[in-house]
């Protein structure tokens, strides 16, 4: 899984990151937005989009969000 969306999204769904998506891998959801691990091509540019800092590569996700790599996963039915 490249990236990961996660606490700091919940609420806000800004879409910038949405707009500066080359591939369209980003997909709405009902609380956030979440990042199709099969679509994404690595490339980062959804990253320094975000107004809240909420992606992360998922080597990168903080410890307190770890969970969310896991919501994502069940999202896409992974």
């Amino acid at each position: 899984m490249p990236y990961v969306i996660t606490e700091p999204c919940i609420g806000t769904k800004d879409a910038s990151c949405v707009a500066v998506c080359p591939v369209d891998c980003i997909y709405e959801g009902d609380d956030q937005y979440y990042i199709n691990p099969d679509e994404c091509i690595d490339c980062g540019a959804c990253e320094p989009e975000c107004p809240v800092e909420a992606i992360f590569a998922d080597d990168a996700v903080p410890e307190q969000w770890k969970s969310y790599i896991e919501k994502n996963r069940k999202f896409f039915g992974a």
